[in-house]
């Protein structure tokens, strides 16, 4: 059983030649990972108390075959109702910045892409997950397998308007991140609960996606931090310390 310490202060270590100085910034930055994880809770309880959201089409996409390497044919119709497994379950979806005016997958979706495969069996006890792309099947599929996602359902949205409809592009057909909840209630009705944006604000561009991503709140605890490094598939992408 692990030991029990008091909440006025809390060591984290049993190292001897810790200094009075590192103690005390260790307890003061203890007490503002509390505040954190507080906020973060309260800003949890806010999603799940948002009003009832509006009602959606029942969005087709299409899906290549369940198994990668089996190719990318025959392809599918899915609807965004035949996504949800079950009752009192959502869907989450993360439109992939790749298609259209994005000819390139995008390196930071793919980072978080990469995360969600690796605990896709974890999130399937709870939600149902989709990724959702521009690109065509045989595209996104291609990459999929670079990257070896074989547990995340791979959907193209084709010509239809469901990345439009929920701001990850625009009618140009410039893509941006996103991430979308949805839901269907007991007369079926699909309703969208949440979006978000790597956009904040008109000062925060790109922080909105961060909680979804692991990569940086490791780097975080380092003393280097995140500095300014960003994803890179080798497709020339250039660091741009504004990112961070």
């Amino acid at each position: 059983m692990a030991q029990q310490m008091s909440n006025s202060t809390m060591r984290q270590t049993n190292l001897p030649n810790e200094s009075a100085d590192y103690l005390s910034k260790r307890e003061e930055l203890r007490l503002a990972e509390i505040e954190l994880m507080q906020q973060r809770e309260r800003v949890a309880e806010l999603r799940r108390q948002l009003p009832e959201g509006a009602t959606v089409q029942d969005y087709v996409f299409e899906e290549g075959p369940p198994i990668l390497a089996d190719g990318d044919s025959p392809t599918q119709k899915v609807r965004l109702s035949e996504l949800f497994t079950g009752p009192d379950r959502s869907v989450v979806i993360y439109h992939f910045m790749f298609g259209k005016k994005q000819t390139n997958p995008c390196p930071m979706c793919t980072l978080i892409i990469d995360g969600w495969n690796g605990v896709a069996h974890h999130l399937a006890q709870n939600v149902d997950v989709a990724i959702v792309a521009a690109a065509s099947p045989a595209a996104l599929r291609a990459h999929a397998r670079a990257r070896g996602w074989d547990k995340l359902r791979l959907l193209s949205c084709g010509d239809n308007t469901f990345k439009y409809d929920l701001r990850s592009e625009d009618r140009e057909g410039n893509q941006d991140s996103t991430v979308s909840v949805f839901t269907r209630g007991s007369d079926g009705a699909l309703r969208h609960s949440y979006t978000a944006h790597p956009s904040l604000s008109d000062e925060i561009k790109e922080r909105g996606l961060d909680l979804l991503c692991p990569v940086y709140h490791i780097l975080d605890l380092t003393p280097q931090g995140r500095g300014d490094w960003y994803a890179d598939l080798g497709y020339g992408t250039k660091v741009n310390a504004a990112r961070r």
